[in-house]
């Protein structure tokens, strides 16, 4: 499992009978997990002291129990990216941290290179992978069909004083996009994708990532230069190991670009335990 240990301002405290005891800058969160199983004790005071509580409904949805003043949003940081982050609707902050493993494998790939990189960073959220690639020094075009998150995402790559680099913001659906980029004849040296698990398109198409992301990643093959650097995919799923992930980077890239896949669940360091909590799963193809 990877994981990076150079949050500063992100810590995990401990995690038990469903939920995570976390620390965001100085505020103290709790927020359900359903990877946490196992139901050992609660010992820690700051598990009765959290600023905030996500509390799920048995209905769907839920809602935050807040204890005391917390503000409408605060920044934290990871080595030279700040991000805003803010209590939000299905337990969600803005920031999934356990992706700073990616943001530094991404950032590295980049610098390593003697040219412009060119990335397309797909279901982009609020930006976070966007604004560490920036940093890097590619250029991006940002896509999420959320105009919300891209704002969020803008105020993100502000806070990290790239809002000025070389960067494309961009409202729409992403499989749309491509298709439209395919047309136009862009290339694109990088792909991030980081798709939904499951979700409802504007004419309510059901979104379910096992039964589309093969062909989503076949589609994204078209927007590929003829020197690629990197290809990755998060995936959330459960039912979705990484192996099954590498092996679709596997099928579509690998024929036509030869290089090599990679694959490995992602995690979070537990300060109590010292053990590592699952959090998700990437893989990535990179040129040989």
């Amino acid at each position: 499992m990877r994981y990076s240990s150079a949050w500063k301002d992100y810590e995990l405290i401990d995690c038990s009978s469903g939920e995570r005891l976390e620390r965001w800058g100085d505020k103290i969160l709790i927020r359900p997990d359903p990877q946490v199983i196992w139901n050992t004790p609660k010992d820690m005071h700051l598990w009765s002291r959290a600023d905030a509580v996500y509390h799920r409904s048995n209905t769907g949805g839920g809602h935050w129990q807040v204890n005391g003043a917390l503000p409408q949003s605060w920044k934290i940081a990871y080595k030279d990216l700040t991000f805003n982050v803010k209590t939000m609707g299905f337990k969600h902050t803005g920031i999934f941290p356990e992706q700073a493993v990616n943001w530094d494998m991404v950032s590295k790939l980049i610098k390593a290179q003697n040219r412009e990189v060119k990335v397309l960073n797909l279901f982009a959220y609020t930006g976070a992978a966007t604004v560490a690639a920036l940093k890097a020094g590619a250029s991006v075009v940002h896509v999420d069909a959320s105009k919300g998150m891209v704002q969020w995402a803008k105020e993100n790559a502000a806070s990290s004083a790239v809002a000025d680099k070389s960067v494309r913001w961009i409202v729409d659906d992403c499989e749309k996009f491509i298709a439209r980029e395919i047309r136009r004849g862009r290339k694109y040296d990088a792909v991030i994708m980081d798709p939904p698990s499951y979700g409802r398109g504007p004419g309510g198409e059901v979104w379910k990532l096992e039964d589309c992301v093969f062909d989503l990643v076949k589609l994204c093959t078209g927007v590929l230069s003829d020197d690629p650097l990197f290809f990755l995919i998060n995936s959330y799923t459960t039912g979705l190991s990484p192996s099954v992930m590498g092996y679709i980077l596997g099928e579509t890239i690998c024929p036509q670009f030869g290089g090599n896949v990679t694959f490995d669940e992602i995690g979070l360091p537990v300060e109590e335990s010292g053990l590592c909590l699952p959090c998700g799963s990437t893989a990535i193809w990179q040129k040989g």
